[in-house]
């Protein structure tokens, strides 16, 4: 298969399907199990911290290669983190601004349940934009094999929560479920162009790869850990929830081990 069209397929699948199983998956379980999402979220967390942390990350460093253009890894990784975080806080800040200039708006109305999941979609689909970056920058490095499914499924999970979270407010704001679940996929697209812009990129020079996968990186790392591991604490506040990371780790360790990367 040509790569690029595997890139398109794969996100398509896990970055769009994830978020629209998400939103399927809110619309048929109205009242969500807590301990459930809090294992989903660290699982999911774990699993993604493998990928980074073994994989993307050494292949960055590898491809870098010595001298000056290995210092650029660890640079461009929390350059990835931070953009991902300053790209939130924007969102969350424009968010705010608009709920406080409508002043008869009332806290509590269906409203303010609906303009709740369109910021939230909005915010998921600007994120993974630097998310779907990991899958393309992976095709271009490894090209069509384990480690890029993997790295895609594990978006796909990552996703699961977010598309629910999205259908939740609009399907009790009254939107029917067909809609509410299109909102969720929808924001799943800039996946797409994500990965696209992360596999040409990472084609052109040894550099450019290297640089895409330490944006994708540190992109990942941020949804990691200022979104799925605080979150899954909120849900569950309990230390056996915190085994759902570990095995997630250790099911990204056994399939990267087995995929024999070095």
């Amino acid at each position: 298969m040509n790569p690029i069209l595997f890139v398109i397929c794969l996100t398509a699948a896990t970055g769009v399907g994830g978020l629209a199983l998400g939103g399927a998956l809110a619309a048929l379980f109205k009242r969500k199990s807590p301990r459930g999402t809090s294992l989903l979220l660290n699982f999911t967390g774990g699993l993604m911290l493998a990928i980074v942390a073994l994989d993307m990350v050494p292949e960055a460093v590898e491809t870098a290669g010595a001298g000056t253009r290995l210092l650029m890894v660890p640079i461009v990784l929390v350059l990835g983190f931070a953009v991902t975080w300053l790209l939130n806080c924007w969102i969350d800040k424009s968010a705010h601004h608009e709920d406080e200039s409508r002043p008869h708006h009332c806290a509590c109305g269906h409203h303010d349940l609906h303009t709740a999941g369109i910021v939230l979609a909005a915010a998921v689909a600007l994120h993974n934009v630097p998310v779907g970056m990991a899958v393309g920058a992976a095709v271009a490095v490894e090209g069509i094999c384990l480690a890029s499914v993997l790295a895609a499924v594990t978006i796909g999970l990552h996703n699961l929560p977010e598309g629910m979270s999205i259908a939740t407010p609009l399907l009790h704001d009254g939107s029917k479920t067909v809609s509410a679940i299109a909102v969720a996929a929808l924001s799943g697209l800039p996946t797409v162009l994500g990965a696209l812009a992360g596999y040409l990129v990472g084609n052109q020079a040894p550099a450019a790869l290297a640089a895409a996968l330490g944006l994708a990186g540190g992109a990942m790392l941020y949804v990691v850990f200022f979104e799925l591991l605080p979150e899954a604490s909120l849900q569950w506040k309990s230390r056996w929830s915190i085994l759902g990371a570990v095995v997630g780790f250790a099911l990204g360790v056994l399939l990267i081990s087995g995929h024999g990367h070095h």
